[in-house]
């Protein structure tokens, strides 16, 4: 159950705009935002303490003369996220909700470990700031895509397009080491995951009037579109960081 493999936005002007005062769908997506706003905080947490937390810093990192290298569970906690995201993707249907939620939190959890190094790289105080204007952009941008009787069915497409091109130019970049190229790539892709936020807001909410199967069918629902949001802001805040933080000396 994916939400960008799937196609819901078929609904009429009038009735997105009739959607927006159903306090059904404004519960449902009031779940979807405290669900991710609650794996970001856990993130938070996790990427603090093995930053700081010397225990789980030195199970993490490697430092010598100065250089700080991932362990070998570190490269566990790198690599189990792009797990665990694909575990949940594709098992949603067959999971029950507590499996699922427990799947959530543990991906959240540890990629707040994955993300624990921009705390070796980036200041505090810039991370700080970024995060905020990171959640002021994304709150504003999905809520009109919340509030939006506008189809962003095209945009999403072309968004797409933009998002494989993000891809393919961070890996020739990883050959070519180019400051001016990462940078260009850092500011598309900040203005296409702020599209995507706008674009995926409004298919979780037009999924909301697709589901089937009662209440484990619409939390499981849940679950996924905060995986989906929460996707987007990491992506956006990474991005930002990389040409608005301060880096350290």
């Amino acid at each position: 159950m994916d939400y960008r493999d799937q196609n819901p936005m078929s609904y009429s002007v009038r009735e997105q705009g009739a959607a927006a005062y159903d306090p059904g769908l404004r519960a449902y997506m009031l779940t979807v935002y405290n669900l991710m706003a609650s794996a970001l905080a856990l993130t938070g947490i996790t990427a603090y303490a093995g930053a700081y937390w010397q225990p789980l810093r030195d199970a993490l990192y490697t430092v010598s003369e100065g250089h700080v290298a991932l362990s070998g569970l570190g490269w566990v906690a790198l690599i189990a996220p792009l797990i665990m995201v694909f575990v949940l993707s594709a098992g949603i249907n067959k999971m029950s909700v507590a499996a699922a939620q427990a799947t959530f939190w543990a991906y959240a959890g540890i990629m707040g470990l994955s993300l624990s190094s921009v705390f070796f790289v980036y200041t505090g105080e810039s991370i700080v700031r970024v995060f905020f204007i990171t959640a002021i952009m994304f709150g504003g941008v999905s809520i009109w895509g919340y509030a939006t009787k506008r189809d962003l069915t095209g945009m999403g497409h072309f968004l797409y397009m933009g998002l494989w091109g993000i891809i393919i130019a961070s890996i020739v970049n990883l050959f070519l080491h180019s400051s001016g190229l990462q940078f260009a790539v850092s500011v598309i892709a900040v203005v296409v995951f702020t599209g995507l936020t706008a674009y995926d807001t409004q298919k979780i909410k037009n999924f909301y009037y697709q589901m089937a199967g009662g209440s484990e069918m619409a939390a499981k629902f849940a679950i996924m579109g905060a995986l989906t949001l929460y996707l987007d802001f990491i992506n956006l805040f990474l991005y930002m960081l990389r040409f608005m933080g301060d880096r350290r000396n």
